[in-house]
């Protein structure tokens, strides 16, 4: 009965699974997520230069997808003198129209499933 237990575990953590990444509601987000969010379905114009950039899933905790499915956009973070940690990552073709994005706030060591 425990190895059950710890094979639904594994299971429930699997990046090839997003129906179980939790979900946040985009009103709920920052103001400053749902103003990148809205660039993102706007195409630009994007304040950072690596806006748009190819995110690699490194961390695999997306589903997984061909390199290029995904791109990242940085969440402004009032007060940082950097881009800061959080971002936007969405997927899917053509960007202005993405299946499925994702919010980190913490550099990408957590992800939460946005609904619209």
């Amino acid at each position: 009965m425990a190895a059950g237990a710890g094979v639904a575990s594994v299971q429930a953590r699997t990046p090839d699974n997003p129906g179980q990444l939790p979900p946040v509601a985009l009103v709920t987000l920052p103001p400053e997520a749902q103003a990148t969010h809205r660039l993102i379905l706007a195409g630009g114009p994007f304040p950072y230069t690596k806006d748009g950039t190819v995110f690699q899933n490194r961390e695999r905790l997306l589903p997984l997808h061909p390199r290029g499915f995904y791109r990242e956009y940085t969440v402004k973070t009032p007060g940082a003198r950097n881009r800061g940690a959080r971002r936007i990552v969405c997927g899917g073709q053509p960007p202005t129209q993405p299946e499925a994005c994702y919010y980190t706030s913490d550099h990408y060591a957590s992800f939460q499933r946005i609904a619209p």
